[in-house]
């Protein structure tokens, strides 16, 4: 047996300490970081969920963040914070407190420390890994390719794209709505913002490219980018395919223009005119990054959102109706005539059903920013003060389902937004389908285009009728939220 000054000695020893090395470790790593102000935001530090000290509210956030950002909501308040191992997050749920995020500038809340981990997806020197003055040209760059003059003559590409693409469906079946959807949206995405010449020739390859960029964005990718896993290699690889393609697009653009390679209208053509405020012309991979950070952006969103905007109306036999004797109203009887811009504008049942579906199944969950100094938060009839450094978040997928905001929030109503309710008017952040304020998606007006010119197409060509007998549930596991289960659909062409 030991004597005490032997037991003293062996705890002392090097070996014997590096269990209680890791152990103070790890403990200082999960200790919750406090706010020295007095008004900081009321901290959640245990959960009823996982009743484990410490890392309870962390488990809890990762098995359900939209149920968790519901039930702190309801129980501390419109801001809160949650401390995740010695960061901080602190949310900011309903319109009042949305108003501080939606308001903020990059120099109080900043995106780049953030979503820095995109960087090998989109490239360096694109976005957010863009010096400031760089990033405000490539913005301004993507704006002018999304403007109103462009999009006029996007809808006939796009509905080109649809009618060919139904032309494969026959007169009656059965498909999966999702799957189809999303392989619509990115032919129609390449025609606009690719060209032509990429659309006719290179589709297939850039396409096969973006499956393994998008495969190659993981959770774990959020936290290390970097990590030498299989989906990040081929992430790496298709890249660098990406890269080599799009430059020799570019160079034969450039050594013929006297060449039919596209009528001058796709977002390619305005990339490879960029030339930054201090002269430098924009390399072939800048522009390969953008491209691929508009498909990013521009595919989610679209094949999510007209995914569940067409569930929604064939779920409802009487509802479907109403869309389609909209359709007929606007074509006055003759439904196979040409869409134009003036027609996609006067559908404003299928546009309300649109930004229904976002409301309720919004593609991104949460939207963060990193505080860059001291802000005030007003919410709830309090005066918060957020922390410096402090991850700030808003939920979409919570602060559209508030039912102080919304009525029966968890009920598809287009008409909500409609004369005499418009609900979505009781504060200018109240909706945030597209986001707000100052860094509302600028492809918002894009992506209605879109996915109307689609679903236009798809409800005057075909009766469809959802074969489950409920809804899809959605897919919170997904990085981009989707729909889970049974997306089939039945159709059969209309007379």
């Amino acid at each position: 047996m030991l004597s005490s000054s032997a037991a003293i000695d062996a705890l002392l020893s090097p070996v014997a300490a590096i269990p209680l090395i890791l152990a103070l470790g790890v403990l200082f790593f999960l200790r919750p970081r406090f706010a020295k102000q007095k008004d900081a935001p009321p901290m959640v530090l245990s959960s009823p969920v996982v009743k484990i000290p410490l890392i309870g509210q962390v488990l809890e956030f990762g098995l359900s963040p939209v149920k968790m950002t519901k039930r702190c909501y309801e129980q501390y308040g419109p801001v809160f914070t949650v401390p995740i191992a010695n960061k901080r997050l602190t949310f900011l749920i309903g319109p009042d407190a949305q108003e501080a995020f939606c308001k903020a500038k990059d120099d109080t809340l900043s995106q780049s420390e953030v979503y820095d981990f995109m960087k090998p997806v989109f490239g360096p020197g694109v976005v957010y890994d863009a010096h400031p003055k760089k990033r405000q040209v490539q913005f301004t760059s993507m704006a002018n390719g999304l403007r109103t003059s462009r999009l006029k003559g996007y809808v006939q590409k796009i509905e080109a794209e649809t009618r060919e693409f139904l032309a494969d469906w026959g007169n009656e079946g059965e498909v999966d709505l999702f799957h189809a959807l999303s392989e619509l949206t990115i032919l129609t995405a390449s025609r606009t913002l690719h060209g032509d010449d990429v659309r006719t020739k290179l589709f297939r390859e850039v396409s096969e490219l973006y499956h393994d960029m998008d495969q190659g964005l993981t959770p774990l990718t959020v936290f290390f980018p970097n990590a030498p896993t299989e989906a990040h290699r081929k992430r790496n690889a298709a890249r660098a395919k990406m890269v080599n393609l799009f430059s020799k697009v570019i160079q034969n653009r450039r050594e013929n223009p006297d060449e039919a390679h596209s009528d001058g209208t796709d977002i390619l053509t305005i990339f490879m005119d960029i030339v930054y405020k201090d002269k430098t012309k924009i390399t072939d991979e800048e522009v390969t990054g953008l491209l691929i950070a508009l498909l990013f952006a521009g595919q989610h969103t679209s094949c999510i959102s007209s995914t569940w905007t067409s569930l929604f109306i064939a779920f409802d036999k009487t509802f479907k109706n109403r869309i389609v004797a909209e359709q007929r109203a606007i074509f006055e009887g003759d439904e196979s005539a040409p869409l134009d811009f003036d027609k996609i504008n006067n559908m404003q049942l299928l546009h309300d059903s649109m930004k229904e579906a976002l409301r309720l199944c919004p593609p991104l969950i949460l939207l963060i920013r990193k505080a860059m100094k001291d802000i005030q938060v007003n919410a709830g009839g309090k005066t918060y003060t957020v922390p410096k450094d402090d991850m700030v978040l808003i939920s979409p997928s919570v602060g559209m389902r508030l039912k102080e905001v919304f009525r029966d929030p968890d009920t598809f109503d287009p008409d909500r937004f409609g004369p005499g309710r418009e609900e979505h008017k009781s504060s200018p952040y109240a909706y945030l389908g597209f986001g707000g304020g100052m860094h509302s998606c600028m492809g918002q007006n894009f992506a209605f285009m879109q996915v109307k010119t689609i679903l236009s197409v798809l409800f005057r060509e075909y009766d469809i009728e959802m074969i489950a007998d409920k809804m899809p549930e959605i897919d919170y596991s997904a990085m981009v939220v989707g729909p889970k289960g049974d997306c089939r659909v039945r159709y059969r062409k209309r007379n």
